[in-house]
Order: C-alpha cells, then sequence, then structure tokens
C-alpha cells in the first residue's frame, strides 16, 4: 500500500503493526481483505501515553501489560493533577533526586 514504511508483525499478541501515513480503515480493510480474518484496530496505548492511566473507561483488565484502553474522555481529563508544591514534597525524599534531603 502506499504511505506504509514498515510492518510488524507480533503473532503472540496476534497484533500487526503499521506505520506510516496511511488511512487506518483503509488498512483494516485490506488486512481483512487479504487475511480473511476479522481485523480492528488496537484499542490499546501504552501507559505512558495517556494522563490519567486508572481513570474509569481507561483501564482494562485485558490489556496486555503495559497498555490502557486509548480514550479521549472530556470528563476524566478534568481530573485533578497534582500541584507543583505537592511534587516538590514527593521529590524532596526521592532516592532518585541528586539534591534530594538527606538526614544521616
Amino acid at each position: 500500500m502506499k504511505g506504509v514504511s514498515s510492518i510488524e508483525v507480533n503473532p503472540k499478541q496476534h497484533k500487526l503493526t503499521v506505520v506510516g501515513y496511511v488511512d487506518p480503515e483503509k488498512v483494516v480493510a485490506r488486512v481483512a481483505h487479504r487475511t480473511g480474518k476479522k481485523a480492528e484496530l488496537w484499542p490499546y496505548v501504552p501507559y505512558d501515553v495517556v494522563e490519567h492511566p486508572y481513570a474509569a473507561g481507561v483501564y482494562d483488565k485485558k490489556a496486555p501489560a503495559g497498555y490502557v484502553r486509548n480514550a479521549m474522555d472530556p470528563h476524566v481529563s478534568q481530573l485533578a493533577r497534582a500541584s507543583s508544591t505537592e511534587v516538590r514534597y514527593t521529590t524532596a525524599f526521592s532516592d532518585e533526586n541528586p539534591s534530594a534531603c538527606v538526614v544521616m
């Protein structure tokens, strides 16, 4: 297909990854036609990409490890985020922070 730059097949997850500039619906239709099997878009995205991975409708028990459901819900985006003060308190005692508070 025009616009496809790479294809990766993961038989363990029954997943075909297509990278490039192409209409997703055309790819699904072509894969379904060529293989004779049902094809659908992968509903999961990596955990790090989602703003609130444990919000209702995003976390899915069926998702593979490290993935959550991709949900664009306007109510989810209004959840409270950690303020800069809260972030400073939690990182002040972090082992990964070289300038953290150390008590000996």
